[in-house]
């Protein structure tokens, strides 16, 4: 019973991985976080838009799913891009990358009000000046094995400058 179940999980994160390695990488394994959410912030603050940090990996097929999701409808492309600086935050806590790394991960998950408690992906708005508005868990936004475009949608929409301060 335990082989059968132990070949039954690796035959499912074998497919799940597949899955994933089909769809485009999206998170810069080679930036600091940290940096990257700093000049978000800034190019939003002379934008007069927030930043939406989608925080997770390219070892996440959800997060890869909604990158994917939102790339290829206009709709939605079109909020966030009117609307937002949109940036794909990597989360790597793997202590096996170095203790510099894990330091960094963990100062990332404080200054984003430890929104990894969510899951993965998981959407933080922050307003022009990089102070957290909202932690979106993504799973809120799922739909059977996608994402539901209607919720998508209510989730942006509810968090432009405009929607917040009107």
């Amino acid at each position: 019973m335990k082989r059968l179940f132990a070949a039954a999980f690796i035959a499912v994160l074998s497919l799940t991985v597949v899955h994933a390695q089909g769809l485009k990488k999206v998170y810069d394994e080679s930036i600091n976080p940290l940096e990257q959410i700093d000049q978000a912030v800034a190019k939003a603050q002379a934008e007069g838009k927030f930043v939406v940090c989608q925080v997770g990996g390219n070892w996440c097929p959800w997060c890869l799913r909604f990158a994917d999701f939102i790339t290829n409808d206009t709709t939605i492309s079109e909020v966030i891009n009117q609307n937002f600086v949109y940036i794909h935050v990597n989360y790597n806590p793997r202590k096996s990358e170095g203790e510099a790394m894990a330091m960094q991960a963990a100062e990332l998950m404080k200054r984003l009000d430890n929104c990894g408690r969510f899951g993965y992906p998981v959407f933080v708005v922050l307003d022009e000046n990089g102070k957290v508005m909202h932690i979106q868990d993504s799973s809120f936004l799922e739909e059977g094995k996608g994402y539901n475009k209607e919720k998508v949608l209510r989730f942006f929409n509810n968090w432009t400058p405009k929607a917040v301060k009107p």
